[in-house]
C-alpha cells in the first residue's frame, strides 16, 4: 500500500465522506473511490459501509485505522524532522508553565535566542486540574512542571530552575504571625485539593498525605485555578503550599507567607511527550540541558514584597 492511499484511506475514515476527503487532499472522488477500492480488493474485505446517506468503518475498518495511525503519524513526523534539519532550526516552540515561573527563564529565552535566532518561544499558562492535557494533544512543545513526573508517556528532562518552598495562611491564622514553620506545623491542617486528574505521587511531591510523626495533613476544597487557590486561602477555607519565586510576581489582600524551613527544594524541569519532540523544542531542551538549573536566589529579578502583602501564584494554582 503507498504512502498517498493510506494518506487517503485515513481522511476517508475520520471524514467518512468522500467528498469532503476528495476536497480536503485536492484528488476527485473517483480517486478516492479508487484507493479504497484497491485497498479492499487487496486485503480481501470491506473497509467502509456504503450507503446513499452515509458512509461507516466497518470493524476491519476500524481495526485497520488504529494498526496504521501511529505508524502514518510517525512517517509524517519524520518527514518534518527531515525539512527542519535542511533548513536549520526555526519556528515557535510553545512552552506551558504554571502560573508566573516562565518569568524566570529570561537567561535561557536569551541563550536560546543567540543559539537559534529564528527561533522565537511562546508562553501559555497550563492548569493545576490536568498538567500534561496539552502536552499530550500536542497543543504544546514542552512544559516546565516541578518534578517528579513518572508518567508512562511522557520524558522528564533537565532541571531548570531550584527554590523554596512557603506556606500561604489567611492572615488571621494563629501560625500568620510566625517567622517560619517546619513540615510538622503542617499536621492535622486543611489544605487545597488540586483534584483527581492530578498524580497522587505528584502532588505528595509538593505536600505529603502525613508529616514525619504520622499527622495526616489533610485535603479539603477542591482548586483547579489560581483564583480559586487564592480565594480558598484568603478566605480562611484551607492552607496551600507556594513557591518562593512566586513572591515577586502577585500581591492578595489576607494572605501571610511563611518559610518553610525544611522541606526539600522545588526544582521546576522541562517535560515533553516522549514520542514528539520537535528538533526546535529539542534544541531548547539542550541549551537548558547545557546552561544548567540555577536557584532562585542567584539572581533577583525584580523586588520583593513582605511574607504579608506579597504573596502568590501558588504551585497549586492553574
Amino acid at each position: 500500500m503507498e504512502l498517498r492511499d493510506i494518506e487517503i484511506f485515513l481522511t476517508l475514515a475520520e471524514e467518512l465522506h468522500f467528498g469532503r476527503t476528495a476536497g480536503r487532499l485536492h484528488v476527485s472522488q473517483a480517486r478516492v473511490s479508487q484507493a479504497i477500492k484497491a485497498q479492499e480488493r487487496r486485503i480481501g474485505g470491506a473497509l467502509f459501509e456504503r450507503t446513499s446517506r452515509a458512509v461507516a468503518l466497518t470493524p476491519l475498518g476500524e481495526q485497520l485505522r488504529d494498526d496504521l495511525r501511529s505508524g502514518y503519524d510517525a512517517i509524517q513526523r519524520g518527514l518534518v524532522k527531515a525539512a527542519e534539519s535542511v533548513r536549520g532550526v526555526t519556528g515557535t516552540v510553545r512552552l506551558g508553565v504554571l502560573g508566573a515561573v516562565g518569568h524566570e527563564l529570561r537567561d535561557l529565552i536569551d541563550a536560546f535566542r543567540a543559539r537559534h535566532p529564528g527561533c522565537v518561544v511562546t508562553f501559555r499558562e497550563i492548569h493545576l486540574g490536568d498538567p500534561f492535557a496539552e502536552l499530550r494533544t500536542g497543543e504544546l512543545d514542552l512544559a516546565m512542571v516541578w518534578r517528579p513526573v513518572r508518567e508512562p508517556d511522557l520524558t522528564e528532562g533537565p532541571v531548570l530552575l531550584t527554590e523554596g518552598r512557603l506556606l500561604a495562611v489567611w492572615t488571621g491564622h494563629e501560625l500568620a504571625d510566625r517567622q517560619s514553620v517546619s513540615l510538622e506545623d503542617l499536621g492535622g491542617r486543611v489544605f487545597v485539593n488540586p483534584g483527581p486528574r492530578v498524580p497522587g505521587y505528584w502532588v505528595e511531591s509538593m505536600l505529603p498525605a502525613a508529616t514525619s510523626s504520622g499527622q495526616p495533613i489533610r485535603r479539603g476544597p477542591a482548586v483547579t485555578t489560581f483564583h480559586e487557590v487564592l480565594q480558598a486561602v484568603s478566605t480562611g477555607q484551607a492552607l496551600s503550599p507556594l513557591s518562593e519565586h512566586y513572591m515577586r510576581y502577585y500581591s492578595h489582600p489576607g494572605i501571610a507567607l511563611l518559610p518553610i524551613v525544611d522541606a526539600p527544594a522545588t526544582e521546576w524541569a522541562l517535560v515533553w511527550r516522549t514520542d514528539n519532540l520537535h528538533p526546535r523544542a529539542r534544541a531548547f531542551v539542550e541549551t537548558a540541558a547545557a546552561l544548567g538549573p540555577r536557584s532562585f536566589g542567584d539572581k533577583k529579578q525584580g523586588g520583593q514584597g513582605d511574607r504579608h502583602s506579597s504573596p502568590a501564584t501558588l504551585p497549586f494554582s492553574a
